[in-house]
């Protein structure tokens, strides 16, 4: 399912401001369209404008309708900006879904959204006390409303799970509704290694319903006593090819899609953006500072992961982890000082380029 992704704390301020009144009450978000593959990925909110007492033409508990003046106003802009509009309105009377008079409104106003702005994708979302619901304007096409930030708030309520045994205990944990929730995600995991193997099984466990996996790298003898699920037969396989197949032990109604490329090509990044979450479990500067924007451009919550094993004195001296989670309100990478400059920039040069930059001194040595 598509999705409309904003902050949580915009989200928790359109729930609060717009039910504060017993008239319906309507605002319009600004966002981008994000397509995959010709598809929607997500609608990113970035901006909202909120409609004043004379925005209204009529305004009652049971309906409002806006000035054509505010509407060509968000229009404009836009039109101008190349942007999506998102129509907000409440139901502050006891119906959960669109009613048929949305269905017309809508219509009419997709109809003339698509006069101004040819082939723009545009969303309606509707809030009521009990749920917060979202579909493309004009269509009966639900999208997934998310908002993230330290915590992330879905929603509209799930169909409830049915029950298989082996997710009985978590269901215990999480609710029907949330053990529902896992099966539905999509979850993207860059780096296969140590932590990303043993990220992929736990997953898989929880009954994840989809996967998608980016490594570009095979498996080496030296990787099998780190590598979740992989055995000496499967020196010389992808690491994405053993993660898939261990993920179809598992649950083999899980669908894996696997990458065996770097995810510093845009090609391969951009296949991240119809993700719910994703894990960052590369090793490389790069690769880390590229989904560090990832996640805060696309609203797509993260959490980087590491682990580090420091020698000295010819012995260990520390061993540590650590996990942290990118998302709005959350401090980044870069914030923390834990991506070096200098390294991003040697992971992204070419081969070509490597080679000819007098500032790259010898080869990489594996950690």
């Amino acid at each position: 399912m598509s999705r409309l992704a904003l902050t949580s704390g915009l989200l928790a301020q359109l729930r609060t401001e717009l039910l504060a009144h017993k008239e319906e009450t309507c605002a319009v978000l600004f966002g981008r369209a994000i397509l995959k593959n010709g598809r929607l990925a997500r609608i990113v909110v970035r901006d909202v404008q909120w409609a004043g007492p004379d925005d209204y033409l009529r305004r009652s508990q049971i309906g409002a309708q806006l000035r054509p003046q505010f509407v060509a106003s968000v229009t404009q802009r836009a039109r101008r900006n190349g942007e999506s509009l998102v129509f907000v309105h409440t139901h502050p009377f006891d119906l959960n879904e669109f009613s048929e008079t949305d269905d017309l409104g809508e219509q009419a106003l997709a109809e003339f959204l698509e006069s101004r702005m040819p082939g723009a994708i545009h969303a309606a979302l509707l809030i009521t006390p009990e749920v917060t619901i979202a579909r493309r304007l004009g269509t009966t096409e639900l999208l997934n409303v998310v908002g993230v930030g330290f915590q992330l708030q879905w929603g509209q309520t799930e169909a409830s799970f049915s029950g298989e045994p082996n997710f009985d205990r978590q269901a215990r944990v999480f609710g029907a509704t949330g053990q529902r929730r896992l099966h539905k995600l999509r979850i993207g995991i860059v780096g296969l290694g140590g932590t990303g193997s043993v990220t992929l099984e736990q997953l898989a466990h929880l009954g994840v319903g989809e996967f998608l996996l980016i490594d570009p790298d095979t498996i080496e003898p030296t990787n099998l006593n780190r590598l979740v699920g992989a055995t000496p037969a499967d020196v010389g396989k992808q690491k994405v090819a053993v993660a898939a197949a261990q993920v179809a032990r598992i649950n083999p109604l899980a669908k894996v899609e696997a990458i065996p490329d770097s995810v510093l090509l845009a090609t391969v990044a951009e296949q991240l953006v119809d993700s719910d979450f994703v894990f960052c479990c590369t090793d490389s500067q790069g690769s880390r500072a590229v989904l560090n924007q990832l996640a805060y451009q696309f609203l797509i919550p993260l959490i980087d992961m590491g682990v580090i094993i420091v020698a000295a004195s010819g012995g260990v001296s520390h061993i540590s982890g650590r996990t942290q989670m990118l998302a709005p309100g959350l401090g980044c990478l870069l914030c923390g000082n834990l991506l070096n400059p200098e390294a991003v920039r040697v992971d992204l040069l070419t081969d070509f380029e490597r080679n000819a930059d007098p500032y790259v001194v010898g080869a990489h040595e594996p950690a």
